[in-house]
């Protein structure tokens, strides 16, 4: 009998894990040896890591997501809408109303965003078409002053995003000619840039900034905002009031409420996985992407990384295809991956390696890795849609 098998959520990592399933299983137009079902919300495919563009006008909007009804091919169905529940002890998904049963359960749908402390009445968070276009209809404006680039709350996903944002900002101002008149400021709870990535790669990301003359505030935890100011707490407990004349922000991350009421978050808040498997405490569901929480051998938290999804999604796609023909899994995630830092002025550094072991990399920087970033956005497009 054909197996059904429930993706959950549509975006990079639910796109990938489909898509690499109808390859593993054999489905063709036509020849449908399991049927698979996408479970999404949105219409706008987004591919996320070009939002960093569209704010500061590298990109525009039309030329950052797809119709998400394109990557729908021969054996892969897409569900729209919000959903109702989830059972995976049953391996059931409901959507208005609808009820739908499955043999297989991967969830794939990323974080809950909001904007804490009402910070989208003052400024504008960049993990959105709509914020990052606002935040560059405020950037074109922008002839001087401070610009206020704020971590609210950990974790959040696209941990590279932050830094990156910060210095295509800087090389923005500096092609506008009014780097001179302004100044940019990270201010984030996080004690260093990207502490997933060790002592190496921290102070490089931190000297990067250096040389640009862009200020890093970590130990800064955001308490409240209001028009052109913002309030932290310092390490040493301190209330700390700053001012600012433009500000983006990254939203507050948490796991959907669906995904929390269906019993599958565990102490982390986050789904709970055999980091090998990606497999939940039910038998034959799997979580990956941002949904997921695993902490490495150094007791940091595996960042939330679009990449990182993808390489999960070729796992459990590739051991649930064995599964289906009767064969044993016979891969395992290792937490291998990788990310660029756009640096600005078409360059860019990469870091590559072992997320798991904290054996990771640093990539000679420079235009190559640049266009290598081009190219990853031209190619997810070209291949899915």
């Amino acid at each position: 009998m054909d197996k059904t098998i429930l993706v959950l959520g549509g975006g990079i990592g639910g796109i990938n894990v489909a898509k690499e399933l109808n390859r593993k299983i054999g489905n063709e137009d036509g020849i449908n040896l399991a049927r698979i079902l996408v479970f999404e919300r949105n219409r706008k495919n987004v591919f996320a890591p070009s939002l960093t563009w569209l704010m500061v006008g590298k990109r525009e909007e039309e030329q950052v997501y797809r119709d998400t009804k394109d990557a729908e091919v021969g054996g892969i169905e897409f569900v729209f809408g919000e959903i109702d529940s989830v059972n995976p002890e049953q391996k059931t998904v409901e959507v208005d109303g609808v009820k739908y049963i499955g043999d297989y359960m991967i969830i794939s749908l990323g974080v809950e965003q909001s904007s804490k402390h009402h910070l989208d009445e003052f400024g504008q968070y960049f993990y959105t078409i709509d914020g990052a276009s606002a935040f560059y209809d405020k950037l074109e404006d922008f002839e001087g002053g401070n610009i206020a680039i704020t971590v609210s709350s950990l974790p959040y996903k696209s941990p590279v995003a932050p830094y990156e944002a910060a210095m295509l900002i800087d090389n923005y101002l500096y092609e506008k000619g009014v780097k001179e008149r302004a100044e940019i400021t990270i201010y984030t709870p996080e004690s260093k840039p990207m502490p997933f990535t060790g002592e190496e790669i921290s102070e490089n990301v931190l000297q990067l900034l250096k040389s640009k003359g862009i200020k890093y505030m970590p130990n800064h935890q955001l308490l409240e905002g209001s028009e052109n100011s913002l309030s932290f707490k310092t390490d040493t407990e301190e209330r700390k009031e700053v001012e600012f004349d433009l500000l983006t922000f990254t939203p507050d991350h948490k796991c959907p409420p669906v995904i929390e009421e269906a019993g599958l978050t565990g102490k982390s808040g986050w789904v709970e996985v055999d980091e090998k498997s990606l497999e939940t405490k039910f038998p034959n569901v799997y979580a990956i992407g941002d949904i997921i929480s695993i902490v490495t051998e150094d007791g940091e938290s595996l960042p939330k990384s679009g990449v990182l999804a993808q390489h999960q999604g070729d796992i459990v796609a590739h051991n649930i295809g064995r599964h289906i023909s009767g064969k044993a899994a016979n891969k395992s995630f290792e937490g291998e991956g990788d990310y660029i830092l756009d640096m600005g002025a078409d360059k860019a550094q990469k870091v590559k390696g072992n997320f798991y072991k904290n054996d990771l990399e640093l990539k000679k920087s420079g235009i190559i890795r640049h266009w290598e970033k081009v190219l990853t956005e031209k190619s997810w497009f070209i291949k899915n849609f």
